[in-house]
């Protein structure tokens, strides 16, 4: 049952406990991730597993795989929807935790994602899908997203340049996502992450890819599991299942810098190699000097996120992520300081009360807010580069007016080398 902190009223607590819970595991290797699902399976044989497979197996085509303790009990082929595995799952969950709920509404539900999709296209298709007329989340309770996580291939994961289609596993035509991004943001979306295997005859190893975990999703829980000959399946059960950790209402990862939340740790010493460090700065940065400075930037550290602003585009807030080399710029809307105030009613009330606590008399709420997190690299130097890209003083004293006629290479969608 959720615990006596959770943010709800004792009403909603209870109406929540009457509804199966769902357990969602991603995971980019699937044998690690299936792993932790059987063990959920034989500590609980009650549960239903459901899986959805595109493995070699079944040609590409996406299974739904469903099984409890006595073994399988149903494998049904799925057409694609679009050709893409993400459309098909977004439109086949959410019906299928239904059509479970209603025949087996006294047994809880493990979810095992495709290796190729990334935890948060799930969640936005329930809390925003309905079945027979009716919310998700009215007929299943999620209880945690958790990720599990590979230790002999964390490393090379996240330092990979290959992307999806490359390696042959593109979710979709034209899936150009980076294996380390899907890994990233996996990690990164997670409330739960679970370090799967290693050798405890490698202890300073292991210290470091915790360390490394705990820096890219500093809200999660961190877990280590299946480092040892046998597996107390009752306890990791009892660390994975019904803990309540899910939070629906927090932002999505891009957005929780610009709503207040944190977006990382910064500790610039080094821990076993790791290192995490932020960049937050109130002026703006020159567009052209950073495009040039993007190639150092991005080089060291494995994953960086968060969001800046441009001087040549002092309206847009821009999301930035980095891994595997690469670098992509989302547009997240507009500042704050550049709405009408009619419109601030339309913004949540959380990034409202995040822009008045730190608002400044020049810049309103515009500033940038990046973390980086990697091994060996070293964060003076990323601070500096960083902050040569900041406008000078003679060239912020050109106001807005001058700031947008900077040369700008993002134009046009460039995001720099990689």
């Amino acid at each position: 049952m959720p615990s006596p902190s959770a943010p709800v009223g004792r009403t909603t607590r209870r109406a929540a406990a009457t509804r199966p819970a769902v357990t969602v595991l991603s995971g980019f290797w699937p044998a690690a991730t299936m792993a932790v699902a059987r063990t959920l399976l034989a500590a609980d044989p009650s549960l239903l597993v459901v899986r959805y497979d595109v493995g070699p197996a079944h040609d590409g085509a996406p299974h739904r795989v469903l099984r409890d303790g006595t073994g399988p009990v149903e494998d049904v082929r799925l057409d694609l929807v679009d050709g893409c595995v993400c459309c098909t799952l977004r439109a086949d969950a959410p019906a299928t935790l239904a059509r479970l709920t209603a025949a087996r509404p006294d047994r809880d539900i493990v979810l095992v994602l495709p290796e190729v999709v990334e935890p948060e296209t799930l969640a936005t298709a329930c809390a925003h899908g309905r079945v027979a007329g009716r919310p998700v989340g009215d007929l299943v309770r999620f209880d945690s997203y958790v990720t599990v996580v590979a230790a002999d291939h964390l490393l090379d994961g996240l330092a990979s340049t290959d992307d999806l289609s490359q390696l042959g596993i593109a979710a979709a035509p034209g899936d150009r996502r980076r294996l380390a991004d899907v890994i990233a943001r996996q990690i990164e979306y997670a409330d739960t992450v679970v370090l799967w295997g290693g050798s405890t005859d490698h202890a300073f190893e292991a210290h470091r890819l915790g360390v490394l975990l705990s820096r890219m999703a500093p809200w999660a829980v961190h877990l280590r599991a299946g480092d040892q000959p046998t597996i107390d399946a009752t306890r990791l059960a009892g660390q994975l299942r019904h803990t309540d950790r899910h939070r629906p209402e927090t932002p999505a990862v891009l957005d929780r810098g610009v709503e207040g939340h944190l977006i990382g740790v910064h500790e610039p010493v080094a821990d076993c190699g790791v290192v995490s460090a932020v960049f937050r700065a109130r002026r703006p940065l020159h567009p052209a000097r950073l495009y040039a400075a993007l190639a150092d930037v991005t080089a060291g550290p494995l994953r960086s996120r968060g969001h800046l602003w441009v001087a040549s585009r002092p309206e847009t807030v821009l999301g930035w992520e980095s891994a595997g080399g690469g670098l992509t710029l989302h547009t997240l809307g507009r500042w704050l300081v550049d709405l009408p105030d009619e419109q601030w009613e339309q913004v949540s009330p959380q990034r409202r009360l995040a822009a008045a606590l730190d608002w400044d008399p020049y810049y309103g709420d515009r500033h940038s807010n990046l973390v980086f997190v990697g091994v060996d690299f070293d964060p003076v130097d990323l601070h500096r580069r960083l902050a040569g890209c900041l406008l000078t003083d003679a060239e912020l004293a050109d106001g807005e007016a001058g700031w947008r006629n900077l040369p700008d290479p993002f134009t046009g969608g460039a995001v720099g080398p990689g």
